[in-house]
């Protein structure tokens, strides 16, 4: 083969062919010269490679799981929004259209907390704008019941039998 490169072919195409050992034919010369629709020729532009991230960010875009993750996120990071001693006394118990309950180990702390649900809503918007976070509740823990089964008796419960 002849080091000569045909009139109209680049450079970087004559030298791939002539690696590889392949003629440069007349169809060769006018395929290359027109361009491949498919987009494959060599240092073309956007054939750089992307990175992991990115097909990952397409892949969660494309299918619909950006505010499903944007929220789990948000559970998992809950101490950096609500502060190191208050995530220590409460955790994220439930999402539902839009509103996040917040389960508190004490009345007081669960008072304490919806005082400050302005500062903490904020956050989240700021960190988590595609979660769909509309509200957030806080409630203390939960108390015992007796009423448990699907026959039980108004009434006052087990206090009325006592003494």
């Amino acid at each position: 083969m002849s080091d000569e490169r045909p009139p109209g072919v680049p450079e970087t195409i004559a030298t791939y062919l002539r690696l590889r050992g392949l003629p440069l034919s007349r169809a060769a010369r006018r395929k290359r010269r027109r361009g491949d629709p498919d987009g494959s020729q060599p240092f073309a532009k956007g054939r750089d490679p992307g990175t992991l991230g990115d097909a990952i960010e397409a892949l969660t875009t494309s299918s619909g799981w950006r505010p499903q993750l944007e929220r789990e996120e948000l559970a998992l990071n809950w101490e950096r929004i609500a502060g190191e001693e208050n995530a220590a006394h409460s955790y994220i118990e439930t999402f539902a259209q839009g509103l996040v309950v917040v389960r508190c180990d004490s009345t007081a702390r669960g008072r304490q907390m919806h005082l400050m649900r302005a500062s903490f809503l904020t956050r989240v918007l700021e960190e988590y704008p595609d979660s769909g976070v509309k509200e957030i509740r806080f409630f203390g823990p939960d108390v015992p019941t007796w009423k448990h089964g699907f026959r039980r008796v108004q009434g006052r419960g087990p206090r009325d039998t006592y003494g």
